[in-house]
């Protein structure tokens, strides 16, 4: 027999220590397996095009017999590569993988527990021009099933700007006491000479303070949805802030978007009721968390405001980011 074919031959024989019988402190556990496993993942752009891309995925189940060593890795590991990494991610992908999570550990897990992190590159359109970027938002897929229930969520980071209130009224305070200095004197103004003056440094002595912000947004999707609508989630967060951040970006972009931020004005607060008035009207969505970051330009701190949907068994106000 060749030394390979000795190899083959010798692997029902090698140890198993997970069949050993257990000798330490015995005890039930919430969670085991594996996280940061790297897989290639494929899902679909807003168009309906594939794409391929790095997951970063978590893999668990419980351990419900107190007296077993442990639970079998590897079995979760397979599960993962053969079935998510061949197919369009869907819901009905997720459901099928955290089921097979069961099947494999039969016995010994009643739940289990399937996370994908992943980069969603998608082109975005210009605000004004015809030319388009590439973007990308942070994207959490989650499946679980905890005492027969399943659910899946998304979870997703939207950037965007925003310009403080406050700082937008005494700015406008201070072009005021600029136009009386400069026009206070006379009985009468002619349009061109204002015009003229607002044109200048001067004019706009002032200006409000804005600064990148995120929206973290939690979703759990109701049972019927068949696709995950990351690209839908993120236009409809986009559509309530009215600022997001942009790709692509000519001098007719710039000056809309900066038209953009003056009509917008946000605090935190603002931001959070909008996307909660959003997110509010989706059918699709069964509940919902959210948490608006603005990162000062004034302060060396965030401001933050945190609102969820409001269901009694629903997502917690949890402040931390993204909770379970």
């Amino acid at each position: 027999m060749s030394t390979q074919n000795r190899a083959l031959d010798n692997t029902s024989t090698l140890p198993d220590i997970a069949n050993e019988p257990h000798t330490g402190p015995n005890g039930r556990l919430n969670w085991v397996g594996m996280s940061e496993i790297e897989m290639p993942i494929r899902t679909l752009n807003g168009n309906g095009d594939q794409m391929q891309t790095v997951g970063r995925i978590q893999a668990y189940v419980n351990l419900t017999d107190p007296e077993s060593k442990g639970i079998h890795m590897s079995r979760l590991y397979l599960t993962v590569d053969q079935m998510l990494g061949n197919e369009i991610m869907t819901p009905a992908l997720l459901n099928a993988v955290v089921k097979q999570f069961l099947v494999t550990h039969d016995g010994i897990s009643d739940n289990a527990y399937l996370e994908c992190r992943f980069e969603f590159m998608e082109r975005r359109k210009a605000l004004i021009s015809n030319n388009t970027g590439w973007k990308g938002y942070k994207v959490r897929a989650i499946t679980s099933i905890k005492a027969g229930e399943i659910n899946t969520e998304l979870g997703i980071e939207v950037p965007y700007s925003s310009t403080c209130p406050c700082s937008a009224a005494l700015a406008r305070d201070i072009i005021q006491q600029g136009f009386l200095a400069e026009f206070g004197d006379s009985d009468q103004v002619s349009m061109k000479d204002v015009h003229q003056w607002l044109g200048t440094k001067e004019g706009i002595s002032a200006t409000p303070h804005s600064q990148r912000s995120i929206a973290q947004v939690r979703v759990k999707l109701s049972p019927e949805v068949e696709d995950l609508p990351v690209s839908r989630l993120i236009d409809s967060i986009e559509d309530a802030l009215k600022t997001p951040v942009q790709a692509a970006v000519k001098r007719e972009d710039e000056q809309e978007f900066a038209r953009l931020n003056g009509q917008n004005l946000m605090f935190c607060e603002d931001a959070a009721r909008r996307l909660h008035q959003q997110l509010n009207k989706d059918d699709s969505l069964s509940d919902f968390w959210v948490r608006v970051n603005h990162m000062e330009s004034l302060h060396p701190h965030d401001a933050v405001a945190i609102v969820v949907k409001g269901l009694d068994n629903g997502y917690r106000d949890d402040p931390r980011e993204f909770p379970h």
